[in-house]
This record gives C-alpha cells, structure tokens and sequence, in this order.
C-alpha cells in the first residue's frame, strides 16, 4: 500500500517490515494486531494520532478510546452517527470533545 500507489504511482524509498514495525524511509512505525483498542498504550508507542479506518469503532465512544491511552487526536474514515462530520468527511474527536468540556 505504500510502495505502490494507484494514484502517486511507485514509492521509490526503502520500504520494508521487520520486528513488528514499517519501516520507511529509514522511519519506523509500531505496527500493532490488536482487535481492542484499548489495550494498546498509544502513548507509551509515540501515537499522537490514531486513524480508526477499520469501520467497526465508528461512534465517538467507540472511537475515542485511545484517547483515554495516551493518543492526542482520534480521526475517523468513515462516517459517524454521532461525531461531527467536516466537509472532507474526517472527523476529529478531541477537538469535538474539547469544545464540550
């Protein structure tokens, strides 16, 4: 998905995975195969985003639960029944939840 793009065309940096991680361009990214989310410590792996593409965590209680794990900001794919909704159709959890506060 990195390397090959059908709309950017080929990734021509070193692309490859080892030890759990993606490693591009010299850059490492913890890859994780967790179906709950929140089990994972966002904060402790660096996450300041997480991107909830999976379709299954699409209400804002659903969603946010990284939120209470360490991560800054939550952004959704997909739509939400009950997260505000921006032209782009991305949605931003923390800054919906901190102007509620």
């Amino acid at each position: 998905m990195v390397k090959y793009d059908s709309t950017h065309g080929k990734f021509h940096d070193t692309v490859k995975a080892e030890n759990r991680k993606l490693i591009i361009d010299g850059k490492a990214i913890t890859i994780f195969q967790e179906q709950n989310p929140t089990i994972i410590k966002w904060g402790d792996a660096g996450a300041e985003y997480v991107v909830e593409s999976s379709g299954v965590f699409t209400t804002m209680e659903k969603a946010g639960a990284p939120l209470k794990c360490g991560t800054k900001r939550v952004i959704l794919s997909v739509p939400s029944a009950d997260a505000p909704c921006y032209s782009n159709r991305v949605v931003d959890l923390m800054a919906h939840m901190a102007s509620t506060e």
